[in-house]
């Protein structure tokens, strides 16, 4: 594994490459990306921060409403993990 400035390129090059994502805010150990649903344009958060001192990130994905979301926003990161596991 890099550093952590690796890893946080890394995380950055991966959200900005998954479907309807626009990264908001994108600091040295935070990310802050919007998802827009193709069919009814509804808008998620993803939040990423990075922990150097113990080598984790910490995630957040969230719908701004409504009840469900039908597993989408844990299917992304469940995603995210995977890709960048993969590298």
């Amino acid at each position: 594994m890099g550093s952590a400035d690796e890893a946080m390129d890394q995380l950055k090059v991966i959200v900005a490459s998954l479907p309807g994502s626009r990264i908001v805010t994108a600091e040295d150990r935070y990310l802050h990306a919007e998802f827009r649903s193709t069919l009814l344009g509804f808008v998620d958060d993803l939040e990423l921060l990075l922990d150097a001192s113990t080598n984790l990130v910490h995630i957040r994905s969230a719908s701004r409403m409504g009840h469900s979301d039908l597993g989408v926003n844990r299917q992304r990161v469940e995603g995210l993990v995977l890709k960048f596991e993969e590298q």
